[in-house]
């Protein structure tokens, strides 16, 4: 008898057939799964980072020199909420890490210390089962997988500010270093027409102080009114230059010591400009020593700036002529962050540039 070999190819095309469709439908619902999880990823990613960038910025110190944690916290939870959609979203408390980042771990497995001031809040997201539902699988389902666990986690820094582009908001006060340091975020002093300083008990500290020519020499104060109320110039940036004082037209670099001439005390023609500043957050250059004080003019070596709220001034005489600062923090995203997160370079104290992301 005479086998039908034709026959017999056509069962083994449809067995294998078979095979390859049952390969190829666990290939899509593996393809389609992974798809769908990969979204899922990506948003919980999404909402780690934004999450993490707003917390973050939270921590800039309050007037009193404190930070809010819970507040940071808190932000964390409502901006993971609204990125996702999902208002009944779980976030642990232990998972919204927040502390001060160690400079030799920034690039390199991050390290969170306790100390000093916050800057970096770290969230992780979770779809595990504990929480907040696994992610639900489809076609998995044939093989016995209903769903699967994910995981995002986001890490933001606060980027110290060092360099003052133009329109920086600058106070051209010269306040000694020695005083800036004694200090601390949220305390006071006054600075008084004559030049002399006093701290927050009204004690006369040692020093003096002036304005300060951030630009050509011999500002008038036509030019100091303009840099109180609308902040720092090209033409400033240029004069500084030219002079030889500074190397760089783009920014003013805290890091980059510079002398200026200045006068002691306050004139009375700064009067308005100060008033309408009242409450407003300024950069203050820091000095830490003087040359030719006996002269028409001084010289003060700027080592530094720092940020001071402006509290209140008084108008009435050079002894009686005085503004009250305070020594604060500040978010301002216009200022030029710090070349490297690690260590090194002087900063603007107290000032904080754009957030950015890490890990």
């Amino acid at each position: 008898m005479r086998r039908n070999i034709r026959n017999e190819r056509r069962g083994a095309i449809v067995v294998l057939s078979a095979l390859l469709m049952a390969a190829l439908v666990g290939m899509v619902a593996y393809a389609i799964d992974h798809g769908y999880l990969l979204k899922l990823q990506t948003d919980l990613q999404k909402a780690a980072d934004a999450s993490a960038l707003a917390g973050v910025q939270d921590l800039i110190r309050q007037a009193d020199g404190t930070q809010d944690v819970a507040a940071a916290k808190q932000t964390v939870i409502n901006y993971v909420r609204n990125n996702l959609g999902e208002e009944g979203f779980q976030v642990a408390l232990d998972d919204i890490q927040i502390g001060r980042y160690d400079p030799d771990t920034i690039y390199t497995g991050l390290q969170l210390l306790n100390t000093g001031t916050f800057d970096t809040v770290r969230v992780t997201l979770r779809r595990d089962g504990a929480l907040n539902p696994q992610a639900p699988l489809f076609f998995a389902r044939v093989f016995g997988h209903d769903e699967a666990a994910i995981y995002a986690t986001g890490t933001a820094v606060l980027q110290k500010a060092q360099g003052m582009a133009p329109g920086a908001e600058i106070l051209p006060f010269a306040t000694p270093k020695e005083l800036w340091d004694s200090l601390s975020p949220g305390d006071l002093w006054t600075a008084y027409g004559n030049g002399k300083i006093a701290d927050e008990s009204g004690a006369e500290v040692p020093g003096n102080w002036g304005t300060v020519d951030v630009g050509y020499t011999g500002n008038s104060s036509s030019d100091l009114n303009d840099q109180i109320l609308n902040g720092l110039r090209q033409a400033d940036l240029d004069a500084l230059v030219a002079d030889g004082r500074t190397s760089n037209t783009e920014y003013l670099d805290s890091a980059e010591p510079a002398w200026m001439q200045g006068d002691t005390g306050l004139s009375s023609g700064l009067k308005q400009s100060v008033q309408l500043v009242h409450g407003s957050k300024k950069l203050i250059p820091i000095y830490d020593q003087l040359a030719n004080p006996n002269g028409s003019h001084v010289d003060f070596h700027v080592i530094g700036w720092g940020v001071v709220t402006v509290i209140d001034s008084v108008w009435s005489g050079s002894t009686n002529t005085s503004v009250v600062l305070e020594k604060s923090h500040w978010m301002n995203g216009k200022l030029r962050p710090k070349g490297t997160l690690g260590w090194g370079d002087v900063v603007i104290e107290g000032a904080y540039t754009s957030p950015v992301l890490v890990e």
